[in-house]
């Protein structure tokens, strides 16, 4: 016998299917929206003149984004190998070793970081790491690629901390104690053990921090210099989001300079999905 829908599960299946229809709706139309507004520019300029081009000037109508995108690279990766560490060892730290009141403590930190508006974080780094680093490096300007990569590292933490955190409390105590058991010390069983049950769930964390870090915009034109050129450790430089953010709001209605604009948006659109599908894909072989 066919049991009767109640009407209320009805609605609500019904209301949860259009939520998620407009969620893969709405990724649908902003690719497409993307795709064409920013394919035209790549055209007329050339993918090579445009990928690997060198000098970005609108009003030479040179638009090359090599230096955007090496400045991004550059500025996530240091972010990441400076953050992943510090936020994996506070994790642990906070999961295994810390006094209950140190780790309110700390959770009370963690989270107040990671509520705090990147313009703030902007607005900081201009009036403490600018000065700092440009006294303690002898530089004309402190606005450079290593301020942006230290801002950037502050701004992930909260997301590597958190993530790493719960997928650590998720491991099995089973684990730990077979360990100990077998004679290994509480700090070998942390990180031969607890880390490597855990690496599915740090690995999210990652790619968190590293979609929060490439996405960032507002902190970087504060702190970077913004400076379209080749990127150097103690150089001014700018990234791809600074790049749409600084020159979208004179860029003329139809010019060719809003449609490469447009194209930045869509390189950046293919670089970070790009990498969530490879994360995507590491996290679910450590899953399996």
């Amino acid at each position: 016998m066919k049991s009767k829908t109640n009407p209320i599960e009805a609605v609500f299946h019904a209301l949860f299917l259009g939520c998620g229809v407009l969620c893969v709706g709405l990724v649908l139309f902003i690719s497409a929206y993307l795709i064409l507004s920013g394919v035209p520019a790549i055209g007329t300029i050339g993918v090579d003149r445009f990928l690997l081009g060198k000098k970005w000037a609108s009003g030479s109508n040179l638009f090359g984004v090599l230096p955007f995108i090496l400045t991004s690279v550059y500025g996530t990766a240091g972010a990441v190998l400076l953050g992943i560490p510090l936020g994996l060892l506070t994790a642990v730290f906070l999961a295994r070793d810390a006094p209950g009141w140190l780790a309110r403590l700390i959770h009370a930190a963690v989270e107040l970081l990671a509520g705090i508006p990147s313009v703030v974080y902007g607005l900081v780094g201009m009036m403490v790491l600018v000065p700092a680093i440009q006294k303690l490096f002898g530089l004309s300007s402190g606005a450079c690629l290593l301020t942006a990569i230290l801002v950037l590292t502050i701004m992930i933490l909260p997301y590597i901390i958190s993530v790493s955190e719960t997928a650590l409390r998720a491991v099995p105590k089973e684990y730990e104690e077979a360990s100990l058991a077998l004679g290994a010390t509480e700090v070998e069983t942390w990180f031969h053990v607890s880390i490597r049950a855990a690496r599915s769930g740090i690995a999210t964390a990652v790619a968190q921090g590293i979609g929060r870090a490439i996405g960032e915009a507002m902190a970087m034109i504060m702190v970077s210099g913004n400076v379209a050129r080749m990127p150097g450790l103690f150089t001014p430089v700018r990234f791809l989001t600074t790049a749409i953010a600084s020159e979208m709001s004179y860029a003329v209605a139809g010019s060719l300079h809003q449609q490469a604009l447009f194209s930045i948006g869509l390189v950046l659109f293919l670089f970070i999905m790009l990498i969530n599908t490879f994360l995507h894909l590491v996290v679910r072989r450590e899953g399996q």
